[in-house]
């Protein structure tokens, strides 16, 4: 997810995303643990999407 469509969605919405987007990325740590992913490069992006997004959420709430 790009930081323009991120920093356009309400506060609500960018936490809703969040949490789904952890909820994600747990399950890809555990399928890859159990077998190897197709394209393990998805978890590391997972991860910077995740923070991109918290990042985002601070901005937000400090203004």
């Amino acid at each position: 997810m790009k930081t323009v469509e991120i920093k356009e969605l309400p506060v609500a919405d960018l936490v809703e995303k969040i949490a789904a987007q952890k909820e994600e990325l747990g399950k890809m740590k555990l399928n890859h643990a159990v077998s190897p992913l197709e394209n393990p490069g998805k978890i590391k992006q997972s991860r910077r999407d995740i923070a991109r997004m918290m990042t985002i959420l601070q901005q937000k709430n400090a203004k």
